[in-house]
């Protein structure tokens, strides 16, 4: 069974209380519910992780990223600013996904720069909680061709 290592920074475990009007409702537990739910069907394991520090988010990649098939990333506000975690990244010779919740590039121009997204075999941005469940299609599809 594929591994699938799914990554979310800083203040994404405050979903459901922050900026309802923007990221929605729904909690990061009741996204990783339904991913846990669509990766069964799929028979991709999914392991996740949290953190709102740039160093953990790093260490992570660094520890599992070599044991996990690809890796689906919200790095969050850290997709404008960590040339650290893209140095992380690009050591993998893994498929990577880029999610975001909310389209980042209707937003502030600050957030239209993504460190990621050029290393990224794709970036899915602007679903809500259901850009994850594209991504673990995506991945699976892009599992079967590598």
């Amino acid at each position: 069974m594929e591994k699938i290592l799914i990554i979310n920074g800083p203040n994404l475990n405050m979903l459901g209380k922050r900026e309802p009007k923007i990221y929605g409702k729904t909690t990061l537990l009741d996204i990783e519910k339904k991913i846990r739910e669509e990766a069964e069907k799929l028979a991709l394991q999914v392991n996740f992780f949290q953190s709102n520090s740039e160093s953990k988010i790093i260490d992570k990649i660094q520890q599992d990223g070599f044991s996990h098939n690809g890796i689906i990333i919200n790095p969050a506000a850290f997709t404008h600013t960590s040339i650290a975690i893209r140095d992380a990244l690009i050591i993998l010779d893994i498929p990577i996904i880029e999610v975001h919740i909310s389209n980042i590039y209707k937003r502030k121009e600050f957030r239209h720069k993504s460190f990621i997204a050029d290393i990224a075999t794709g970036q899915i941005t602007g679903f809500g909680g259901y850009s994850y469940i594209m991504a673990i299609w995506a991945m699976k599809e892009i599992l079967k061709i590598k």
